[in-house]
């Protein structure tokens, strides 16, 4: 891949036209400070890190929300909150080399599908916005939560509170803090996904904000349902050319996928582009 994509892509970052969409892939480098085991973030991972390092049937295997959805019956939802509180919330982990790099520039707007606290740390010195998604709550039709962080602490805000000069960083899938909320298994997705395609997942700033924008998704693949299909509600309104997938070994269902829907697959991966900048 040329040095003036990514040289393209880098200015539309810095720019603010171009919005870094995280994936799993981004906590590669993640590791216990004290085992120096890797961060679950990936599908596998997270399903192996839930059931106490065992695999799961194949059919389970397949993808976490389907696995937690089985534990979850077998062990109530709150033990899915508890398990990813206590993984991301509770446990150390290094720093990971992308979230250094985005701590450096602080992007206006981020969008992380990953539950962990790296991120609203690279923001810790700066007020910002955080929206996290919820999922089958009864008290409201949205399916967020909007937080104000003044530098040192967050407080839950309405939207029409909202200061749309500070960055806004989106975690649809959850973070143990300021409180612990996640989008995890099947029937938390099934809620999330069906308010985000009827507009109430996203606050109506940000329906405006990411109007004509594009994106890198960076350590995200694109091989699974869920995780498209939330993909695809979180960029809607974005340019005919949607941005640039970092993707060295794409399956045929990606790079359909991708043709489709106006994202163009690049042979390269989340190191090649750290290197990069």
């Amino acid at each position: 891949m040329s040095a003036t994509v990514f040289s393209e892509i880098l200015n539309g970052l810095y720019e603010n036209t171009v919005v870094p969409y995280l994936g799993p892939g981004v906590l590669f480098d993640a590791a216990h400070k004290q085992t120096g085991e890797a961060m679950p973030a990936d599908s596998n991972s997270l399903i192996l890190a839930m059931n106490n390092g065992k695999p799961m049937a194949p059919k389970l295997m397949y993808e976490f929300p389907r696995a937690a959805m089985n534990q979850e019956l077998k062990r109530g939802r709150n033990f899915l909150g508890q398990f990813l509180t206590k993984l991301y919330g509770e446990t150390e982990w290094t720093r990971a080399a992308v979230h250094d790099w985005l701590a450096d520039w602080k992007p206006a707007y981020v969008v992380d599908i990953n539950r962990d606290t790296q991120l609203q740390d690279s923001y810790a010195d700066k007020p910002h916005t955080l929206i996290v998604g919820v999922a089958r709550i009864t008290a409201t039709a949205f399916r967020f939560k909007i937080y104000y962080y003044d530098g040192s602490d967050y407080a839950e805000i309405p939207q029409e509170q909202i200061d749309q000069s500070l960055p806004v960083l989106f975690k649809p899938m959850g973070t143990p803090k300021p409180e612990a909320n996640f989008i995890a298994s099947d029937a938390d997705y099934v809620d999330y996904i069906s308010e985000l395609m009827g507009g109430f997942a996203i606050p109506d700033f940000l329906k405006e904000y990411r109007k004509g924008k594009q994106y890198l998704f960076i350590g995200m693949p694109l091989n699974r349902d869920s995780e498209r299909m939330v993909m695809s509600d979180i960029v809607y309104g974005a340019a005919e050319h949607k941005g640039w997938v970092l993707n060295k070994h794409p399956t045929n269902k990606e790079v359909r996928y991708c043709k489709k829907i106006g994202l163009e697959i690049l042979d390269a991966d989340v190191e090649e582009l750290l290197a990069a900048v």
